[in-house]
């Protein structure tokens, strides 16, 4: 993959390699969440366990060393993407299905009969506004079996609001609290697949490549 900043290459981690790389992984989510540091433990406990789930994929998007320019926080991972196949008995899920039957049953049976849920995207910040998040996005879900992709974000007219939207992605609850944070409302939007690409076609599965984290 080119962008404007150098080439970048994408990686598919086997569920093994993603728990081996979430130091890394986790200094990504820190430069573009900015979470406070006393979540970092339970977010990484999170990801652990979401690498259990059935169908998990994710997607790493690395910056050679040897790119012109790459130095220091420059070479690595710029980015990283991941999801399962979402169903009942898991937290995110079950809390938003429940919510939906409540307002919005045809919803409901719409979109979360069968569900690809997309957990993270995220892209360090001197990274951002290059088409990595979309080229994550779109390799994450490409070739996927579920009907549909399911994804929360913070409300608002946000990047990452305004690129799930290009993606086909369209609000199933506009607003929505998660239990425990009443003050951060969210979106929950839903797609389906395959996703809807720049030019309002579907898109196909590519090509991945491999890297090594050594820790």
């Amino acid at each position: 993959m080119e962008t404007d900043t150098g080439p970048l290459e994408l990686w598919e981690p086997a569920p093994p390699a993603f728990v081996h790389a979430l130091p890394a992984l986790l200094e990504v989510y820190t430069a573009a969440m900015d979470p406070p540091p006393e979540q970092l433990p339970g977010r990484r406990t999170i990801m652990e366990q979401h690498a259990r789930h059935p169908r998990f994929k994710a997607v790493l998007a690395l910056r050679p060393a040897e790119a012109p320019g790459a130095s220091g926080t420059e070479a690595g991972l710029a980015g990283f993407a991941y999801g399962f196949h979402g169903h009942r008995g898991q937290w995110w899920f079950d809390v938003v299905t429940e919510e939906l039957r409540r307002r919005d049953p045809a919803a409901e049976r719409r979109w979360f009969r069968d569900t690809f849920e997309v957990a993270e995207v995220h892209v360090r910040p001197a990274m951002q506004g290059h088409g990595i998040g979309r080229t994550l996005l779109e390799r994450l879900t490409a070739a996927r079996p579920e009907r549909a992709a399911v994804l929360s974000t913070r409300t608002g007219s946000t990047v990452a609001r305004r690129l799930y939207g290009s993606c086909g992605f369209v609000d199933v609850l506009p607003e929505f609290s998660f239990p425990g944070s009443p003050d951060q409302p969210f979106a929950i939007m839903a797609a389906r697949l395959p996703l809807r690409g720049r030019g309002g076609r579907r898109r196909s599965a590519g090509r991945s490549r491999g890297w090594r984290w050594t820790g």
